[in-house]
């Protein structure tokens, strides 16, 4: 263990001749001499010039009721006579009593391993080890979306903006979809009554023998294959073209719009206490920088209103500590929220664009048991349609979507002071 300098007496400086630039010599009330350089705030018993005996000091304080130096029982200079005691208890430790060395340390570690972005705060790829994915072995919406990205015309959208904007084209996709068999009925129909009026010419009606039988039942046939075509019309639009067209009618916009409006206000109040944080913590760094400038005051000259105007200053950088730590609470609280909220929400779309493209297959399967029914000559064209459909996986569709939207998989983490 290193000797402490006693605080009972007041420090005599002694003369400070051929010592290096801005190194000053002092002597203990037990007669030791110790050096200070009064630049760097560093405290030594040997020499300056040669190695240091004992771990050299971060920081300076000067007694409040002596006007001297206190050195730790680690050899390390304390900010306020209750510092030492909050360096022991990092967890109870307010930012405003951490010594500029030390809090500049910090800060250069937490720079190293997190950033904000957009009021979001993630870690440094190469400062953690690689993030466990919430659903491994899957191309789960909840794991990719978490950054922003930039739109064609510059503009910033959230990844929750891009999923909702992927409901909403799915929306547009089923809706063009039963346009389309709308028109594939409309052909049908009108097949169907041109067929009919066709069967009913008069033409060759006075053949006779068995010419003519046969020639009569030809025109029979077309009125027969006119009612089949009707009929597939008409099943195309029960079966294919009404659901496609009632799933999820106008509520599901308006659902859409509640999501956005409930992870925008989160997003919003995520924004409103990183604002606050920015604040306290320029708070913080004036009082610190005030409370540091009236100790080089009082090393220069002593006296009771510098002392007086310091206990005010170190109050002050402690509320402004302790200020900053609560700001910081409240943003990982509400950052904690609005990511518990993303993942659910996010999970509830990816359900609802399975469900969607389950529909959508169900019902265009539909429709070629119904075209096959209809007119088995054209089997051969439709057996393609049938492979592919067959083919439809909506995990390999959201994979295939996820690669080229995806934001970023990075997800947040609290913020440290």
């Amino acid at each position: 263990m290193q000797p402490v300098v006693s605080c009972s007496f007041p420090a005599e400086e002694i003369e400070s001749v051929s010592l290096p630039v801005a190194w000053k010599s002092y002597r203990s009330p037990e007669g030791r001499k110790y050096y200070v350089n009064t630049n760097t705030k560093e405290t030594t018993w040997e020499w300056p010039c040669m190695p240091a005996a004992i771990p050299k000091a971060t920081g300076t304080h000067k007694d409040s009721a002596n006007g001297h130096q206190s050195l730790g029982a680690t050899g390390q200079v304390l900010d306020h006579p209750d510092v030492f005691l909050r360096k022991t208890s990092p967890s109870n430790q307010s930012p405003g009593s951490t010594s500029p060395a030390r809090r500049q340390n910090k800060e250069k570690e937490i720079k190293e391993t997190k950033i904000t972005i957009n009021c979001i705060t993630f870690p440094v790829p190469m400062s953690m080890p690689e993030q466990q994915l919430l659903k491994p072995n899957e191309w789960s919406y909840c794991d990719y979306f978490w950054a922003d990205k930039r739109d064609p015309q510059g503009a910033t959208v959230s990844g929750f903006e891009v999923l909702l904007q992927k409901q909403l084209k799915g929306k547009q996709m089923q809706k063009e979809m039963a346009d389309f068999i709308r028109e594939r009925i409309k052909i049908e129909e009108e097949y169907a009554k041109n067929l009919s009026k066709l069967s009913q010419f008069p033409m060759a009606a006075q053949e006779e023998g068995t010419l003519g039988d046969a020639w009569a039942q030809l025109k029979k046939s077309l009125a027969d294959e006119a009612e089949v075509h009707l009929k597939f019309s008409s099943k195309l639009q029960s079966e294919v073209e009404k659901p496609l067209l009632n799933f999820r009618g106008d509520n599901f916009k308006k659902d859409m719009k509640k999501y956005d409006h409930h992870i925008a206000d989160l997003r919003k109040q995520l924004v409103s206490r990183y604002a606050a944080v920015e604040k306290a913590r320029k708070a913080l760094a004036d009082r610190q920088k005030d409370l540091e400038v009236k100790t080089q005051q009082l090393e220069i000259k002593l006296s009771n209103k510098t002392e007086e105007d310091i206990k005010k200053a170190r109050r002050k950088s402690t509320q402004a500590g302790d200020d900053l730590m609560r700001c910081v609470d409240l943003y990982n609280q509400a950052q904690s929220k609005w990511f518990e909220e993303m993942v659910t929400t996010s999970m509830e779309l990816e359900r609802l664009e399975v469900e969607r493209v389950e529909m959508i297959q169900q019902h265009l399967s539909q429709y070629t048991t119904l075209r096959h029914e209809t007119d088995m000559f054209n089997q051969s064209t439709l057996e393609p349609v049938d492979q592919l459909l067959q083919s439809v996986d909506p995990a390999k569709d959201r994979e295939f979507w996820v690669k080229e939207h995806k934001t970023g998989e990075l997800r947040p983490v609290d913020m440290d002071i």
